[in-house]
């Protein structure tokens, strides 16, 4: 058996005969109730152990001021803490002075992913990372997700860019420790497992549903909701092996729901592929296949670049020299991994970080990325990218400054590009990483939008996986905010050789007209001498799968997404007449407003415009994916 889940109220000592596997004891929010915890602990230890080590998710730290002495106790080494304790959750009363004593401490010097020690048999796993322990592979993001900016307590956009980073590393991820649920992760369980009052809004974090997606570990743990939940199993998009999700109440809840769990799993680097591929019968779909669809490695080619070192004089790391190509505000000498893994970054000139060239240069040939941002990788020898920096390939370099010359050239003309003078910025209602969503000038309708990439792309078919994640995030936004109107949507993209940056239409219909959709576009292409491909989806990934094997890059081609999940889809001919507002004036001839076909007939002013972007924005608000 290669990995074995069991309840500790009743354990079935048969499942500890082999000592191979590690045994791992898991605990929801602690709460500062360490008497409590450790009491269980103990008693269990007798009877079901001995117990490799306790690892801890949710707040650690006391919920008030009257738990301080007892959590002391431990701290201060009056109480004994019986095996090795691992924590994420680094906020509550106290956490502040313990967690900045620890990290004076110079035992706790330089880095420190395996966790800085807090006292004996007490370990802080700081920011993220990964670490092994008795041979299993553990990921961590700690703390919780906030805008504000603390010492404690809250993960950063850093702790999120190294989990990427590490994402993308070979090895599979045993074990992966959040504080807050994913987004999403109720998804396609079994109604009747779900816990009664979980909503997946309540606590929950669509970053930690992309990291999971991306990181793909065999076992998920987080806190924080005050339920326990384990998930049926579910599959993974690009990796043969399943993840369980396990979600666990604080100690000493009142509802006396389970706060700690134990697994004793086979680490993946002992498993056999037969085993580590194995299914049980209730293994569900992920919950996250629309981010793990398009899932994409930037290091694939990396590894097969140059070995070759330089100089020391070529640490431009500290060199602000003028031959460094910085953009966005800086943040000192860290870099943004957004941009050195992918070569842009949708925030821009906001950014914090720095966005490098010579970085990218460097990333491509296989150098990791810590070290690169950091000049020194906490991983070591464990690290599978090169830890020196590579020589120039002057062909490459000044390929790549072409290219992004045209570019930036290009997107400084373009009326969507957010660096553009051109742009209109005041009908922007929603920026995401990488789309954003604008009121349609000269709409329609009412709450006519567009969809569109933050970067300078022809079409969305040559969107990167980021991008296309949350492009499905934007519409199923809208398709929700639009429903609660009692409206469907319809969207559609004209995708033109000479098209310059991909939007997509979105145009809400009456959903007692909705049904007719279909015939009044087969009707218009009949008249223009053509007939549109249909297919019916069931899904978003489907139907964006699907629309690839349509399209060719070397025609014009037009698609419409209807509400039944129908796709209507058309490749234009090399002198075939097809007009560019085709979309609007057939949802124009079924609305009944032949008169607002041609949008330059439907603008209005600046302020009108302003004031109409403003009320979509607060109508919108409690479906916008990025808030």
């Amino acid at each position: 058996m290669a990995s074995t889940i069991f309840n500790i109220q009743s354990p079935d000592l048969s499942l500890f005969s082999c000592m191979a596997t590690p045994r791992i004891l898991l605990c929801g929010d602690v709460l500062g109730r360490l008497n409590q915890l450790f009491k269980r602990v103990s008693t269990v230890n007798k009877s079901a152990g001995p117990f490799d080590a306790l690892l801890c998710v949710g707040q650690f730290f006391p919920d008030s001021l009257e738990r301080v002495d007892e959590f002391n106790e431990f701290i201060e080494g009056r109480s004994q803490i019986p095996l090795p304790t691992y924590f994420i959750g680094d906020f509550g009363v106290g956490a502040a002075k313990v967690l900045l004593a620890a990290s004076r401490d110079f035992a706790n010097q330089g880095f420190k992913m395996d966790g800085l020690k807090i006292c004996h048999n007490l370990y802080w796993l700081k920011g993220s990372g990964r670490f092994t322990l008795h041979g299993l592979s553990v990921a961590y993001l700690s703390g919780k997700h906030s805008s504000d900016a603390q010492q404690f307590g809250v993960y950063s956009q850093d702790d999120v860019d190294a989990l990427r980073a590490i994402a993308e590393e070979p090895g599979v991820v045993d074990i992966f420790l959040t504080n807050e649920w994913p987004t999403g992760v109720t998804n396609r369980a079994s109604p009747s497992d779900i816990p009664p009052g979980i909503s997946d809004s309540f606590g929950s974090d669509s970053t930690i549903a992309e990291l999971v997606a991306e990181i793909k570990p065999r076992y998920h743990i987080a806190g924080s909701k005050g339920v326990y939940y384990a998930r049926e199993p579910y599959s993974n998009i690009d990796a043969v092996h399943i993840t369980r999700f396990l979600g666990l109440a604080s100690v000493g809840n009142k509802e006396k729901q389970k706060f700690i769990h134990a697994i004793s799993p086979t680490p993946a680097s002992k498993m056999s592929a037969a085993e580590i591929s194995m299914k049980s019968t209730n293994t569900t779909l992920s919950p996250y296949s629309l981010a793990q669809d398009f899932q994409q490695t930037v290091h694939a080619d990396a590894a097969k670049r140059s070995n070759d070192s330089v100089s020391d004089s070529q640490y431009w790391r500290y060199d602000v020299s003028q031959k460094r190509q910085k953009h966005g505000a800086g943040d000192g000498h860290k870099m943004c991994f957004k941009y050195v893994s992918s070569g842009s970054c949708p925030r821009g000139e906001k950014c914090h970080f720095q966005h490098d060239m010579d970085a990218r240069d460097q990333y491509l040939k296989g150098v990791c990325f810590d070290f690169i941002n950091k000049g020194k990788c906490e991983r070591g020898p464990d690290c599978n990218f090169k830890h020196s920096f590579q020589k120039e390939d002057d062909s490459y370099s000044n390929r790549r400054r072409g290219s992004e010359n045209a570019t930036n050239n290009r997107s400084k003309e373009c009326w969507f590009c957010l660096s553009s003078p051109n742009v209109e910025s005041h009908l922007i209602v929603s920026i995401g990483e990488n789309i954003y969503c604008a009121l349609a000038k000269g709409p329609l309708v009412q709450d006519h939008v567009l969809v569109i990439p933050v970067e300078h792309l022809s079409n969305t078919f040559s969107l990167p996986p980021e991008c296309e994640i949350d492009l499905g995030r934007f519409q199923n936004s809208l398709k929700k905010y639009y429903s609660e109107q009692g409206k469907e949507v319809v969207f559609f993209e004209w995708v033109s050789k000479r098209s310059t940056h991909a939007n997509i239409q979105a145009i809400p219909v009456p959903s007692s007209r909705a049904a007719a959709a279909q015939n009044v576009f087969n009707l218009a292409a009949k008249k223009l001498g053509f007939s549109f491909v249909a297919k019916k989806v069931s899904n978003y990934s489907d139907g964006r799968n699907y629309l690839r094997t349509q399209f060719d890059r070397n025609f014009s081609f037009y698609y419409v997404e209807l509400p039944d999940g129908t796709i209507l889809s058309h490749l234009v001919e090399e002198n075939e007449i097809f007009p560019a507002q085709f979309g609007r004036e057939v949802l124009a001839g079924l609305l009944n407003m032949a008169d607002r076909a041609d949008w330059r007939s439907c603008t209005y002013s600046k302020e009108e415009e302003t004031k109409m972007a403003e009320e979509f924005k607060s109508r919108f608000q409690a479906f916008d994916p990025n808030e």
